[in-house]
């Protein structure tokens, strides 16, 4: 029993090498983010934007029901996509959001380039966020 306990801690300190060694190894590539990023100004969603290829812009309210309910799909987007998620809320950064003309919420921008290339208001599915993302990536 102690034998097949020290196998298994070997082969996971093994697994943890190897996987530190391909996280090194891409670097070089920039990586979104895994998790939805907070914005908090012009500034922050200029940086996120001019630094990421495509970019998924959540304007959300805390009060706000569907905003709720959106953001299990906007964490999942993050986790398993290319683009980078960016969470505006929209109490806090009430300028930047009428920057962007938003008028109700949730409301989603997608940027790719840097640019501005689809808006989204409402809730959204998330096979038609993936969609659009993999047609802009």
């Amino acid at each position: 029993m102690a034998e097949e306990i020290e196998e298994i801690r070997r082969q996971k300190l093994e697994e943890l090498r190897t996987r530190g060694e391909t996280v090194d190894a891409d670097e070089s590539e920039r990586q979104s983010p895994s998790e939805p990023v907070p914005v908090g100004g012009n500034a922050d969603l200029s940086e996120t934007v001019e630094e990421h290829g495509v970019v998924l812009v959540d304007f959300y309210a805390d009060w706000c029901g569907p905003c709720r309910m959106l953001e299990p799909v906007v964490e999942t987007i993050a986790a398993e996509t290319d683009a980078t998620v960016a969470k505006v809320d929209i109490d806090a950064n009430q300028q930047l959001a009428a920057e962007y003309n938003v008028r109700g919420v949730p409301t989603l921008l997608l940027f790719a380039d840097g640019q501005p290339v689809e808006r989204f208001v409402g809730m959204q599915e998330e096979a038609q966020l993936r969609s659009v993302i993999e047609k802009h990536a």
